[in-house]
């Protein structure tokens, strides 16, 4: 199962993606495939739009974790949407990802 969990003070700090889904085979897995897109394509944006020293990022097999150093108005946007998309996969594949919550 894909585990994400979004840190928010009074805007998006962090938002951690582990797990994997298991929904079919390496390979052929459309979710794992949605949430890694969704993510790298995230990251790369951030990077592109000239964001690059207001986040660390670390991608590897399996987790993707970001944190913001600090905030602006397109990060947050950039971010907010991350969140959306991952909770449109979360309703669409509930056995397969979920958020966790804090506590």
């Amino acid at each position: 199962m894909i585990k994400y969990h979004v840190c928010k003070d009074q805007t998006i700090t962090a938002i951690r993606v582990s797990g994997h889904a298991n929904y079919k085979k390496h390979g052929e897995d459309i979710v794992c495939a949605a949430v890694s897109t969704a993510t790298i394509l995230s990251a790369n944006l951030l990077e592109r739009m000239g964001f690059k020293g207001d986040y660390t990022v670390s991608v590897e097999e399996g987790f993707f974790d970001l944190k913001v150093l600090q905030s602006n108005p397109n990060l947050e946007h950039v971010l907010n949407n991350l969140e959306e998309t991952l909770k449109e996969l979360e309703l669409q594949y509930p056995k397969y990802i979920k958020h966790q919550k804090e506590g």
